[in-house]
């Protein structure tokens, strides 16, 4: 795919989905493709890892998930892959990294947990604890938003 066609693409499909019953249709005549040309295309980025997946972004905070708690955890390597899988499982986790540790930060696995109150962040951590037998781990509360939104890359 040149490289030109595959910018246009992308940047059309970074932008919010149009609310239609065929809403890759408008995108296809945005790019100057037909539907079907279009949804080839998707699914040959897709097949080649460019696309991983379609997503919609919920305002959580309109639906009342107004706390949000980064769990940071001590989780030892040789069950990072077991561990990950089972924090990431938990519906109100919505991001789960393995990151590095440091001599005076030692937690490797961060998880984003959404809730109604900070009460509930702490109980679905206790979960996850419970759930994973981790005992060292903190409770990180955002206390300001200065940015949130998706990735633009062209």
């Amino acid at each position: 795919m040149p490289e030109e066609q595959l910018k246009k693409i992308v940047k059309a499909l970074q932008e919010e989905l149009p609310v239609s019953t065929q809403p890759f249709r408008a995108i296809a005549e945005r790019c100057g493709m037909s539907e079907k040309e279009l949804l080839e295309k998707i699914r040959q980025l897709k097949e080649q890892g460019i696309i991983r997946r379609f997503g919609a972004r919920v305002r959580h905070q309109r639906l009342g998930m107004t706390a949000n708690g980064m769990g940071v955890w001590q989780v030892p390597e040789k069950d990072i892959q077991r561990i990950g899988k089972i924090m990431a499982s938990f519906p109100e986790v919505s991001h789960c990294y393995q990151r590095p540790t440091y001599p005076d930060w030692p937690y490797n696995m961060f998880t984003m947990i959404h809730a109604r109150t900070r009460e509930e962040c702490r109980r679905v951590a206790e979960r996850i604890k419970k759930a994973t037998g981790l005992q060292d781990y903190e409770l990180l509360f955002s206390k300001r938003e200065f940015k949130k939104s998706t990735m633009r890359y062209f």
